[in-house]
């Protein structure tokens, strides 16, 4: 309990209030505390050990939920911060540059669970969040999902045309929606 106390401490260093959500990065030794808008804070309000007051866990997600939500997963940078890079092509390099500039990571939705405070509109199961990944399933290998996506709509599948982490959590997340409405 006392370590849980000491973390959640630390922990409070993250909110950034100016934007409402959490810093990325704190005191990098280039800029300081890095305000950019990532999905890395989703992993806090997913966590059940309270990290933060249920009013910054809201306003997290409300942050990721409009400018990192795509119908097939989180960008991993936000279309309007500086670097950002919505289409995943080009050379060995400039993949490689764009994988963590704006690329969507399909195994991020499962931190959309529908205990994550304000996702249960857009985590049920039946909505058309989920109809877009079920018809995507048999797009690029039959019954699994791509490994990464474009940032820009329309959202192709790039990078493998399988990726076990993104079909187990996209699976475990749907089974606990289902468990959860039963």
């Amino acid at each position: 309990m006392q370590l849980l106390k000491k973390a959640k401490s630390g922990f409070g260093k993250f909110w950034n209030a100016q934007r409402n959500c959490c810093f990325d990065v704190l005191d990098s030794p280039s800029i300081g505390n890095d305000s950019t808008l990532r999905p890395n804070q989703i992993f806090a309000v997913s966590l059940n050990a309270g990290l933060l007051p249920s009013e910054q866990q809201k306003a997290v997600v409300d942050a990721c939920a409009s400018q990192l939500l795509t119908p097939f997963g989180l960008r991993s940078l936000a279309p309007h911060e500086p670097g950002y890079t919505g289409v995943y092509s080009g050379g060995p390099r400039q993949r490689d540059a764009a994988y963590h500039q704006g690329t969507v990571w399909g195994w991020l939705l499962a931190h959309l669970r529908s205990r994550t405070i304000g996702f249960t509109r857009t985590a049920r199961p039946h909505s058309d969040f989920w109809s877009l990944l079920a018809r995507s399933i048999n797009s690029c290998g039959l019954g699994t999902l791509a490994e990464i996506f474009d940032g820009d709509a329309p959202h192709y599948p790039r990078g493998c045309i399988a990726q076990a982490w993104t079909v187990a959590e996209v699976l475990r997340s749907w089974k606990e929606l289902q468990a959860k409405q039963a």
